[in-house]
């Protein structure tokens, strides 16, 4: 049977949380962003056949799944680090010292945009926008805003992180 192969693909977790996310939406593939931030909260990325797995649970092919999954920026599609780091590269940001900070954690991680560290710690990402241009520049390290950040304070803020 279909369903028994995919539940054995998709975790029991994983389900009961995607249909939960089915049900407050009118029709099912309405959810499939939900479902791609859910499995993606438990594997910290969307492989290729976590994508197909999910496609067809939601009932949509794996290229209808894939075109959303990259057109949102937040949904992964390659392995990231335990921590995922949004540098927001705004203008406001961009204005505000971004340039400083950009430089600061490339130099001190010993990596660029879209890479993870050796030790698989930290993926680090450019970010349009975070929201809080009052506040720039800006950064978010996973679900952690950081506002009003200094160079000088990298240091500090990533030793949260271990």
């Amino acid at each position: 049977m279909l369903f028994r192969s995919i539940k054995s693909m998709l975790t029991n977790q994983e389900i009961t949380e995607i249909e939960k996310a089915i049900h407050v939406v009118p029709y099912k593939k309405a959810a499939c962003i939900e479902a791609l931030k859910i499995v993606q909260g438990h594997r910290r990325w969307i492989s290729d056949e976590s994508l197909k797995d999910i496609a067809v649970y939601m009932e949509m092919s794996a290229e209808e799944l894939d075109s959303v999954a990259t057109f949102y920026n937040l949904i992964l599609r390659k392995p990231v680090g335990r921590y995922i780091i949004l540098l927001c590269d705004s203008i406001t940001c961009w204005i505000m010292g971004y340039e400083k900070l950009h430089e600061y954690l490339s130099a001190k991680l010993g990596i660029r945009y879209g890479e993870t560290t050796a030790d698989e710690r930290f993926t680090m990402l450019p970010n349009p926008c975070l929201g809080t241009c009052d506040c720039a520049p800006a950064l978010m390290i996973d679900h952690d805003l950081y506002r009003n950040v200094t160079a000088e304070q990298l240091d500090e803020i990533l030793e949260k992180y271990t």
